[in-house]
């Protein structure tokens, strides 16, 4: 038995297979295990030359394709050595441990070939759970291997049951959390110095925590991986978009700075769109991301169209972000003209891209091309099928914008039977300012007070829902029930609801502003005036109280009507599109005598005011 051992091992290692296969056919196994005593070393020898003649077996069955014959020798070898060692392994020769190693290694591998996937799975455990004295090396390939299995298996299988766990013992409840549980153990073994750096083993769990949307943790993982592993760059790259995941943009800019420095890689395309994309979030960073938008351009140039196209649009994102906080009217021009080649350029490249369809027909809106900008949001909600709300949202600010409210409140319905209940808030808002366009305050407030309860459900649901509800807080929905009931000279319940908003955030632009409109209502104008130059002082650019100011300033005529003219022009600098601002303008030039003047801005107001939406435009980006 020993010699076809030795002959069949000498066959395999010519590789030869099949003749190997023949001398293995003679073995009996069962024969050798009872001729086996743990006490005698000559038997041991015997008994390892054996088993690794089975192994060898099971494998040249694998090469030959045979995988489920191969399965079941493998399976045979480890049987056996439960017979054997029935206390585990731990003082065995080193030639008998290595056989043994393999086979543990083969047997789930064998069983995937042959597409046996619950043998599989109990021989991956079986492996992990079992006393075969497995070296550290070892035991992670095959815990590696298992993670991958369970991730891209396609099979969701319950994870083994063990009793009742001790306090404080992590149990997974599906394939990706045991996946994560066995990747952090073999990264922990490398951290420790056990076993040597495999990359997969990150990358694997770089895909378990993505699709479990937790970038934060990749981030951790990444954080802790000892220098000299990756490329600085590449490290830094990737923690970007882990920060930017999680909505850390300020840090994720950090690091892309870093990375994109002229010492490190200032070209790598990637890097320059994430920041670029960054920076077109926020007006103060606008000048930044125009820069990077441009250099990765210039990369693209000749490589990928879709690139091209991605930075043409984050390229006309920062210089629409751009133009709104120019002082000059040439510069916001001039930007305009330069927000629309830069998206129709990247629109000729990727036509049927929804975000940039989305956004362009943004741009048109804000520039009141309605009729262009009701084609852009018929075309997004048919390309994403109806399934993002802020399509719903844009087609009923364009209706809106029309003066068309029946046919924006029918969008606007539909999108809330499309939409979870969760994300309905920015439609039940859009929802009450379109009742309050169409002269039914009562039903506004009904829209409110559905709203309210939503965001409160939200607040007090056992299950914890990141974010608000549709992107709207209680606090917005206590300010704008106050402006509603101020609207209807009911003060008191107006009070009421600044009370509540002024609990939940106390030094409030928007708060100031409702609260000086209340008192405006009272016919207390120093009130009224204290209250809107506080929320101008609040934000300095908050828009809606400089207006405030400037109308309350004309109406005390005489020497404040300078005063009251600088305020509407300082609003008309932030917001060139506000009707209110345009409209006071008028007033105050023509108690100054300035007629020309007056009409121009009565004409601006009343064009504003035929494609003047329920609600900014501003509040979809």
């Amino acid at each position: 038995m020993e010699a076809r051992a030795l002959l069949g091992r000498l066959e395999f290692q010519k590789g030869n297979v099949e003749d190997a296969l023949c001398v293995f056919d003679g073995i009996d196994l069962q024969a050798a295990i009872e001729r086996f005593q743990p006490s005698s070393s000559k038997k041991t020898t015997e008994a390892t030359l054996v088993l690794e003649a089975i192994y060898l077996k099971a494998l040249s069955l694998q090469k030959l394709g045979k995988s489920i014959e191969a399965a079941k020798q493998c399976k045979s070898v480890i049987d056996s050595v439960e017979s054997m060692f029935k206390n585990g392994t731990p003082d065995i020769e080193q030639k008998l441990q290595e056989t043994i190693n393999k086979s543990v290694e083969l047997l789930p591998e064998a069983w995937k070939k042959a597409g046996s996937l619950q043998e599989t799975f109990a021989s991956y455990r079986r492996a992990l759970l079992s006393p075969w004295n497995l070296d550290e090396e070892c035991i992670a390939r095959i815990q590696k291997r298992f993670a991958a299995f369970l991730l891209y298996g396609c099979v969701e299988w319950s994870p083994p049951s063990s009793g009742s766990p001790a306090e404080g013992t992590f149990v997974p409840k599906t394939n990706i959390e045991e996946a994560i549980l066995l990747l952090t153990t073999v990264l922990k073994k490398f951290y420790q110095g056990k076993t040597h750096w495999d990359p997969s083993v990150m990358e694997h769990l770089t895909y378990a925590l993505s699709i479990c949307s937790r970038p934060s943790l990749i981030a951790d993982h990444l954080e802790e991986v000892l220098p000299g592993i990756y490329p600085r760059t590449e490290r830094w790259n990737t923690l970007a978009f882990c920060y930017y995941g999680v909505a850390q943009k300020e840090v994720a800019l950090n690091f892309l700075r870093k990375s994109l420095n002229k010492h490190e890689n200032p070209k790598d395309t990637m890097a320059l769109l994430l920041a670029a994309k960054i920076c077109s979030e926020d007006c103060r960073l606008a000048s930044e991301g125009v820069e990077y938008a441009r250099r990765a351009i210039a990369n693209t140039e000749s490589l990928d169209v879709h690139l091209k196209s991605t930075g043409l649009h984050f390229l006309g994102s920062c210089l629409s972000k751009k133009a709104k906080i120019v002082s000059s009217d040439h510069q916001r021009a001039m930007l305009h003209a330069e927000t629309m080649k830069s998206l129709t350029e990247s629109m000729s490249l990727d036509r049927y891209n929804p975000n940039l369809i989305f956004d362009m027909g943004v741009q048109y809106a804000e520039q009141r091309n309605m009729n262009a900008a009701l084609r852009c949001a018929k075309e997004f909600v048919d390309a994403t099928g109806g399934a993002v709300s802020k399509g719903w949202r844009f087609l009923a600010l364009v209706l809106s914008a029309q003066q068309r409210y029946s046919e924006a409140e029918v969008a606007t319905n539909a999108a809330l039977d499309e939409t979870a209940k969760w994300d309905q808030g920015s439609l039940l808002r859009i929802k009450a300012k379109l009742k309050v366009a169409q002269s039914s305050p009562m039903e506004a407030v009904e829209a409110y007070r559905v709203l309210l309860a939503l965001v409160q459900a939200q607040k007090n649901s056992p299950k914890k829902v990141e974010g608000e509800a549709g992107g709207v807080t209680e606090f917005e929905i206590w300010q704008g029930l106050a402006n509603l009931y101020s609207g209807l000279s009911h003060t008191r319940d107006a009070e009421v609801c600044l009370q509540k908003a002024t609990a939940l955030k106390s030094y409030s632009a928007a708060t100031l502003e409702a609260e000086g409109y209340m008192h405006e209502v009272r016919k207390e104008s120093k009130e009224a005036m204290a209250a809107y130059v506080n929320a101008s002082a609040t934000e300095l650019d908050h828009v809606s109280s400089k207006v405030a100011i400037g109308a309350l300033l004309s109406k005390q005529g005489g020497k404040y009507l300078p005063a009251a003219r600088a305020f509407l022009s300082d609003a008309l600098r932030v917001e060139p599109t506000n009707r209110m601002a345009w409209l006071n303008l008028g007033k105050v030039h023509k108690l100054d005598g300035r007629i020309s003047d007056a009409a121009d801005c009565f004409q601006a107001a009343v064009m504003l005011e035929e494609s003047d939406p329920v609600e900014s435009f501003r509040t979809l980006s």
